[in-house]
């Protein structure tokens, strides 16, 4: 994995926790020669995450709408800022940049990058890793939620795997790179959906 889109919140929660893990990933990221892409802003953790692969000598390539830079929450030092005009232009451009997805704690906004980039790999418009790094138990019910889907039939036994869930980033790191991809829904015959 050459670039990763690091999906998380632009806040910053008081649990010091959730900020020195978005810096810990920065850090690693950068010091693994992998570029991080990410959603542009400078609050919370993703600021985190940019600022600690920055001073690490890493890659930082932002996607922002334009709504939101105008709102002043660009961050302006990173090597690259590429700014769109809709959200679904900026998730779109994640999956044309990144080799794989790492999701850290967040609100909505990281839900929905979430949930698309694992209905995008489910239907087979991309074929990349997609990671949990579970901070603090943060993604606990989310997990349970998950496994629950599977259970009821509503995510395929053979698309379960899509989700790769770890509490540390070598380890997710680790267990990405051995990530095998699934047969997506556009290739499975009839009789199979």
């Amino acid at each position: 994995m050459k670039r990763i889109a690091v999906y998380c919140g632009s806040a910053s929660p008081a649990d010091p926790v959730y900020i020195e893990s978005a810096r810990t990933v920065g850090r690693t990221l950068a010091a693994r020669g992998i570029g991080v892409i990410y959603g542009g802003g400078k609050l919370g953790l993703m600021g985190a995450v940019a600022d600690a692969a920055l001073a690490t000598g890493g890659e930082v390539i932002g996607v922002i709408p334009t709504a939101l830079v105008n709102a002043e929450v660009a961050h302006r030092g990173l090597t690259e800022l590429h700014v769109v005009d809709t959200m679904h232009e900026r998730k779109a451009r994640f999956t044309e940049l990144a080799d794989g997805f790492i999701n850290l704690p967040g609100g909505t906004g990281t839900m929905d990058e979430l949930w698309e980039a694992l209905s995008w790999a489910q239907l087979g418009y991309h074929s990349d890793p997609i990671g949990l790094l579970n901070i603090a138990g943060y993604y606990d019910k989310l997990i349970e939620f998950w496994e629950h889907m599977g259970k009821v039939g509503f995510v395929r036994a053979q698309h379960q795997s899509l989700l790769i869930v770890a509490n540390t980033v070598d380890d997710l790191l680790a267990r990405m790179a051995d990530f095998e991809p699934t047969v997506p829904i556009i290739r499975m015959k009839r009789e199979d959906l």
